[in-house]
């Protein structure tokens, strides 16, 4: 059994807090801890305004995000880590290569597509991408 999820992007203000907190709300009565972090995290800013309203649309309070830099530390500690792009798991694996093993993508169990960034783009593609984000939630209940 998983206990601590780690989800991973580049900035951690869109995707990877989007995926941490639909995790939370849908594990709520389980004993897994879930954190997000970014790749070239936006250290200390909030979530963008647009996943913030995706979220808040599903009953869902993320005003206390505040973005972080991945660390070594953190893949480590992790059991699982969720990325939203290939590329985010060859930069994580060089980053802990010992965690190699327990990297994979947010859409593995779908159709293994990364999932696109939508920072500075319009409300359609944040609506876009967090279905995306939601899908791949959803999809590794079963295996939590």
């Amino acid at each position: 059994m998983f206990k601590h999820i780690l989800v991973i992007c580049v900035g951690n203000i869109c995707r990877s807090p989007s995926a941490e907190f639909l995790f939370r709300q849908k594990l709520k009565h389980c004993d897994i801890q879930i954190h997000s972090a970014g790749l070239k995290a936006m250290v200390g800013h909030p979530m963008d305004d647009n996943a913030m309203r995706m979220l808040e649309a599903r009953g869902i309070d993320a005003a206390t995000h505040r973005a972080r830099q991945l660390e070594p530390g953190m893949l480590r500690e992790a059991d699982l880590v969720l990325a939203m792009e290939r590329e985010h798991l060859s930069a994580a694996s060089r980053l802990a290569p010992e965690a190699s093993g327990k990297l994979f993508l947010l859409d593995k169990w779908r159709d293994a597509s990364d999932i696109p960034d939508p920072y500075r783009r319009s409300p359609q593609v944040f609506e876009h991408v967090h279905a995306m984000i939601e899908r791949g939630v959803d999809s590794w209940l079963n295996y939590l």
